[in-house]
């Protein structure tokens, strides 16, 4: 029987502040190994298409878990795709503007960053994004938003953001201290409720199943495959949630993790 693993990117596959841009050849090469064995592989990540660095999206991927479970691509096929109610995004829209606060909107295959954004800008440069499916200028009509992420320079702004998703009862959060970004999903959608989808497209079952993550948006992810593998960077918070603990995304911790816990 077929196994499949997902992969959270930031802090599991890369880290771009780190200095690891790119996965690394010891970590392709394991991966590689999987893919000539007949097993799946997938991103599962909270980034949309659009900021997928063109090297993700050549490696040859078999799909991508995409906005924390809103958006499932399988062989170049869309198979799942839910989008915020557009009422609710003019809403928002209408209040961020207001308070100043940056935001961008991101959809299935673009994403919506207006020009005048520069602190998204210089962030995504400074990552290796492309900016070939980034929108600086567009109208509400033509935006299909999986999710929206909020640059939030201060308590204010913060408090502000957080306090418009709970506007929503159908929308959650995740927030980062450090990036001082707030992140709005729809409840109904996580990388674990896109993982079930996808191994029920597959025909694969659970206890077939692998994900390394370090971050507290792959704590669902981890907890329902059949092996969570938490990398060594993680919290202890995410780590308690995972079947087995990895070296960390510097010391390649997920081709580690590959040979000692899944081939």
């Amino acid at each position: 029987m077929k196994k499949v693993i997902f992969f959270d990117i930031d802090g599991t596959l890369i880290d771009c502040f780190g200095g690891i841009v790119d996965i690394t050849p010891k970590v392709k090469e394991v991966i590689r190994a999987v893919q000539k064995n007949g097993d799946y592989v997938f991103i599962a990540t909270g980034r949309p298409y659009a900021l997928l660095s063109q090297n993700l999206l050549d490696f040859g991927f078999d799909g991508f878990i995409l906005s924390n479970g809103a958006h499932v691509i399988i062989n170049n096929e869309t198979i799942y795709s839910e989008t915020i109610d557009k009422e609710f995004i003019s809403t928002l829209e209408n209040e961020l503007e207001k308070n100043n606060i940056q935001y961008i909107l991101q959809g299935e295959l673009y994403s919506y960053l207006k020009d005048k954004f520069d602190d998204f800008y210089a962030y995504y440069d400074k990552i290796g994004v492309s900016r070939k499916y980034l929108k600086g200028n567009y109208t509400l009509d033509e935006v299909e938003a999986h999710k929206v992420e909020m640059l939030c320079p201060d308590d204010k702004s913060m408090d502000i953001c957080i306090s418009l998703v709970k506007s929503n009862p159908e929308c959650d959060y995740f927030s980062s201290i450090n990036k001082r970004a707030v992140e709005l999903y729809l409840k109904k959608n996580t990388k674990a409720t896109a993982i079930l989808k996808t191994i029920e497209y597959l025909n694969i079952p659970i206890e077939n199943t692998y994900a390394f993550g370090d971050g507290k948006n792959d704590i669902e992810m981890l907890s329902v495959v059949g092996c969570g593998i938490a990398m060594g960077n993680a919290s202890d918070e995410v780590k308690k949630y995972a079947k087995q603990v990895t070296d960390s995304v510097q010391n390649d911790g997920v081709a580690i993790g590959i040979e000692k816990y899944v081939i």
